[in-house]
């Protein structure tokens, strides 16, 4: 097979690559096509033919674009020790993150904001217009804790304590002295074993009585301190809470190894099987309070992303202008090239999928600058070349194969600032750095597969041969 008959075939399966990706990316056309052929209702030996149709897969757009919601929760880490508090916090934002995934709510944008004495909870929902709905998703998830019996004395304390403030207003309270201890437990004080450390919770029943109860299993860690507070408590109640409300008091008998418990009370098995899947989901290791709500309407994400788009229309627009006049026929070919790079991307962003915010939109017009940029040192070089008398099938070669190293090494640089950004970077700047690192990959398979093989058809032809034109 000669070389030419490669480059064909080359150019054959790019343009059957493009055909499928350009059709992928925006469908309409195609499917309005086929719809008006399959009007006509023709049929092969006697079966009726339908013609199919390309799957319109919607992009998935961020809250910025499409709307949602945005919530604030404060964390009540009073119970936490100071040192805990951050890995605590990484805990409750994995835990809702998971949370809200259960519900089906796509790419769920969940940080962690430190403040002077306070941690707050950023919750970012895209698509969901109901903030009831999504204080719902997030309510629904219990908070569950062991808590020990206190011992006489102090239950008499914060008992007298609660006697003393009675009647009083806030002022007054304030001046007793150790005054919160009359809004404490008084019959029982938290341990450390919470839902944090829980590997899993299912249903289950009594073998006696046949009620529905739910079983816990604890991680290595929960297994241990579960072990610990058992031997602490034999003979002892030991009150399992969710959400601050007392469900089951069992008396330990003795300790308790494995890291197994149960949660008994008066359950249908509907309810133990609610509770035991929202434990799985993820027991909050710390309670929280919502404390602020918004609703981001999806109208001002329609305005924004109609201008990105006319802005990055009109910037390719003038790429493609520029490009032609300064390049002639290579400028022509690049644009089919940069054109065929965007349906590339394109189908790969509903693919994978990525979540698309303003960010990220961003990122893939600054990606479609560079995968140009690449075309503009090959052509660069290649004129440098055709100046020395080289023929244009040289040209090309020598061209492409000596502006290859800086192509590489400005495209990894970059691609490691890529990486960094996501690595380190909050939700937005993630996204950036995504949609940029896809657009440098696939610009160098358009750079340096695409180009090169369109540039190639010219050698020894009669274009070719025209040096004005290169």
């Amino acid at each position: 097979m000669t070389s030419k008959k490669k480059i064909y075939i080359t150019i054959f399966f790019i343009l059957i690559l493009t055909f499928f990706t350009g059709n992928f990316s925006y469908p309409y056309y195609f499917n309005r096509a086929i719809d008006f052929i399959n009007n006509f209702k023709f049929s092969v030996l006697g079966f009726q033919v339908q013609l199919p149709y390309f799957p319109d897969v919607p992009f998935r757009l961020g809250l910025d674009l499409q709307g949602g919601t945005h919530l604030v929760y404060e964390a009540d880490l009073s119970n936490i020790k100071g040192e805990d508090h951050k890995s605590s916090m990484q805990g409750l934002r994995d835990v809702i993150e998971r949370r809200v995934n259960l519900f089906g709510v796509q790419e769920p944008m969940v940080q962690v904001q430190e403040g002077v004495g306070h941690y707050r909870l950023i919750v970012e929902l895209a698509g969901v217009h109901d903030p009831a709905e999504a204080i719902r998703m997030i309510g629904e998830t219990p908070y569950l804790e062991f808590k020990e019996l206190r011992d006489e004395e102090q239950t008499q304390m914060i008992l007298d304590k609660k006697e003393e403030i009675k009647g009083k207003d806030q002022e007054e309270i304030s001046k007793i002295p150790d005054w919160h201890l009359a809004f404490e437990d008084p019959y029982f004080k938290s341990t450390s074993l919470t839902g944090k450390y829980l590997k899993k919770a299912e249903l289950g029943f009594d073998q006696t009585t046949y009620k529905s109860l739910v079983l816990l299993e604890f991680d290595d860690e929960g297994a241990k301190i579960f072990e610990e507070l058992t031997e602490k408590n034999v003979g002892k109640v030991l009150a399992v809470y969710i959400d601050n409300i007392p469900i089951s008091m069992p008396t330990v008998q003795e300790k308790i190894s494995g890291g197994k418990a149960q949660i008994t009370g008066n359950f249908t098995i509907e309810e133990a099987r609610a509770l035991s899947r929202n434990l799985s989901a993820g027991a909050l290791p710390v309670p929280i309070v919502l404390i602020s709500q918004q609703t981001v309407e999806p109208t001002l994400g329609a305005i924004s992303l109609e201008k990105s788009l006319r802005a990055g229309m009109l910037g390719f627009l003038a790429i493609i202008i520029f490009m032609i006049i300064f390049y002639r026929i290579p400028g022509i070919l690049a644009s089919l090239a940069l054109i065929i790079y965007v349906f590339l991307i394109l189908t790969v962003f509903k693919l994978v999928p990525v979540t698309l915010t303003l960010a990220g939109i961003a990122g893939f017009i600054l990606s479609t600058g560079m995968a140009v940029d690449a075309n503009v040192l090959i052509f660069s070089r290649m004129r440098e070349e055709l100046g020395e008398g080289k023929n244009l099938g040289l040209a090309i070669e020598d061209g492409f194969s000596r502006a290859w190293p800086s192509i590489r090494d400005g495209n990894i640089t970059t691609l490691i600032v890529t990486v960094i950004l996501f690595a380190f970077g909050t939700s937005f700047i993630k996204g950036f750095a995504l949609t940029l690192s896809f657009g440098i990959l696939i610009s160098m398979f358009s750079a340096i597969i695409i180009s090169k093989n369109f540039l190639r058809c010219f050698v020894e032809t009669k274009l070719g041969k025209i040096r004005w034109l290169w």
